[in-house]
C-alpha cells in the first residue's frame, strides 16, 4: 500500500510539473507576440462598412509581421465583433484590454460606438486609434483620432457648395444619433454665421437601418421647388444609405436639381447598389481611391492582393487606418514599449505618409493634419475628384462655431496636457494628464 502511495504522489507531482510547464509555455508564447486589438462590427447594421476595416487592419498587421514585427516580436490581431450593438462595443473594449491584453484597439465607426468605448479606455487606460469622420467636441488622452474633425469635412464641403454651386437652401439629414446631431448643431451655427435664414434650413433624422424614404425624399424635393438652389448635406450612416440614394432616384431628384453631398458614402457603400441614378452626387473625404498617387497604387495593389478580389474598393476610414497604424507603429519603436504612456508622449509630432501624396502629422490634440477632397459619383462606383483645399488642414477638436466651444483648445503636451482646457478661464476640465 506504502508503494502505491508512493506512486500516487509521484504521478499527482509529474502531472502538476507538466501542468506548470505549460502553463509557463502558453505564458512565453503570449509574451513573445504583441497583441493588436480589432473592433469593428461584423454583423448588424454597420457591418456594410466596418467588415471592410476589419480585413484592412489584419492586412497591415500581416504586412508588419513580414517585416519583422515590432520589438523583435509578432503583432497579433485580436478580432471580436461588437455586432453594430453600442453597450456590446464597451464590454469588448474591456474584455480586449483586461483579458487579451492588447497593447492598443484599432475600431468603432459610429461615434456612440466610439462615446460607447471612451469610458473603459479612460479608465483602464488603454489605447484607441478612431479611424472615422466625426463630430468633434471631444478629445481624450486615450483616443487618437485619424477621421476627420468637422473643419476637415463639414465645413469645407459647405463651403464648396456655397461658393461653387451657389447654394442657398440646406437639407441636412442625419441618422439620428450623435454624430449627426452635433455635426448639424455646428453646420446650423456656420450657415447662421453666413446669413442664412432658419426657413432655408431643413432638418430631418432617421433611425439607423431606416428604409422607407418616400415621404421624406418628397418633402426634401418639395423644400426645393422654390426657386433658390438647394442641396442635400448627408450625415446618414450604414445601410440606410442604399434606400435612401434608391428614392431619390425614384422621385426623380438629379444632382442637377439638388446635389446630394455624403460624409458616410464612400466607394464601400456604392459597391452594393446601382450609382447609374447617383452619378453627379457628391462625398466630401480626405481620400478616395481613384486618387492617382504612387503610395496609393501600391496600397490598392496589397489590398487586392491580400483580399484576393480585384474588384474590391479601397476608401477614406481604410487610409485612416493606414495612417493610424504606422504613427502607431513608430511611436512604440520611439518609445521602445506599447505602454499607452509612454506611446501618448511619443506620438506627438510624429508624421507618416498618407495615400494622397503628403504627411499625416500627429497634433498635440491628438487629431492629424488631413487633405480634403469633394468628390463627384461615377457610372461605376468610383469618384472624381472636382474640388481639394490647397493644403493640408489640421483637425480642430473643438468648433469655433459654438459659443461654448470657441474658448476650448486641447492639447496633451506640457504645460496644459488637457483635452478641454479653457484659454480664457485658464483651467482645465474633466480629465488631465
Amino acid at each position: 500500500m506504502a508503494d502505491q502511495n508512493r506512486r500516487n504522489v509521484r504521478e499527482l507531482l509529474l502531472s502538476a510539473a507538466v501542468a506548470g510547464l505549460a502553463l509557463i509555455s502558453s505564458a512565453a508564447r503570449a509574451e513573445e507576440t504583441i497583441k493588436v486589438g480589432v473592433l469593428h462590427s461584423l454583423s448588424g447594421t454597420m457591418a456594410i462598412s466596418e467588415t471592410t476595416l476589419k480585413d484592412t487592419m489584419l492586412m497591415l498587421i500581416d504586412e508588419q509581421n513580414k517585416k519583422g514585427g515590432l520589438l523583435g516580436k509578432k503583432l497579433e490581431a485580436v478580432v471580436v465583433d461588437p455586432a453594430s450593438n453600442w453597450p456590446l462595443f464597451a464590454e469588448k473594449a474591456r474584455e480586449l484590454i483586461s483579458k487579451n491584453k492588447v497593447a492598443a484597439i484599432f475600431g468603432c465607426w459610429t461615434s456612440v460606438s466610439r462615446k460607447s468605448v471612451l469610458p473603459v479606455v479612460e479608465e483602464l487606460n488603454g489605447l484607441l486609434f478612431y479611424p472615422v469622420q466625426y463630430e468633434g467636441e471631444e478629445s481624450s488622452k486615450n483616443v487618437i483620432y485619424t477621421g476627420a474633425a468637422p473643419n476637415q469635412q463639414a465645413i469645407p464641403a459647405v463651403d464648396y457648395l456655397m461658393k461653387d454651386l451657389k447654394v442657398k437652401r440646406w437639407v441636412l439629414a442625419g441618422t439620428d444619433y450623435v454624430y449627426p446631431r452635433t455635426t448639424n448643431k455646428i453646420l446650423e451655427a456656420y450657415l447662421k454665421s453666413k446669413g442664412v435664414k432658419d426657413k432655408d434650413i431643413m432638418i430631418n433624422y432617421t433611425p439607423f437601418g431606416h428604409s422607407d424614404w418616400q415621404s421624406i425624399v418628397a418633402d426634401i424635393k418639395k423644400f426645393g421647388s422654390t426657386g433658390k438652389k438647394t442641396a442635400v448635406v448627408s450625415t446618414i450612416n450604414g445601410d440606410a444609405n442604399v434606400p435612401f440614394y434608391k428614392e431619390l432616384g425614384n422621385q426623380g431628384i438629379s444632382a442637377e436639381q439638388i446635389p446630394v453631398v455624403a460624409f458616410s458614402v464612400g466607394e464601400e457603400e456604392l459597391s452594393g447598389i446601382d450609382t447609374k441614378p447617383l452619378v453627379g452626387h457628391l462625398a466630401a473625404w480626405n481620400y478616395f481611391m481613384s486618387i492617382d498617387t504612387p503610395e496609393n497604387a501600391a496600397f490598392i495593389k496589397q489590398w487586392h492582393q491580400f483580399i484576393k478580389n480585384p474588384r474590391r474598393v479601397t476608401n477614406d476610414p481604410m487610409e485612416a487606418h493606414y495612417i493610424g497604424f504606422n504613427l502607431w507603429v513608430k511611436a512604440v519603436e520611439k518609445a521602445k514599449t506599447t505602454d499607452t504612456d509612454a506611446v501618448v508622449k511619443a506620438i506627438v509630432g510624429l508624421e507618416t505618409p498618407n495615400l494622397t501624396g503628403g504627411l499625416a502629422k500627429a497634433l498635440p490634440n491628438h487629431h492629424i493634419s488631413k487633405p480634403v477632397f469633394i468628390g463627384e459619383i461615377q457610372d461605376d462606383g468610383q469618384f472624381q475628384v472636382v474640388w481639394k483645399t490647397k493644403g493640408l488642414v489640421d483637425g480642430d477638436a473643438w468648433s469655433d462655431y459654438l459659443p461654448e466651444s470657441k474658448p476650448i483648445t486641447a492639447d496633451w503636451t506640457p504645460p496644459i496636457n488637457c483635452g478641454n482646457y479653457n484659454t480664457k478661464t485658464k483651467k482645465c476640465s474633466g480629465q488631465k494628464y
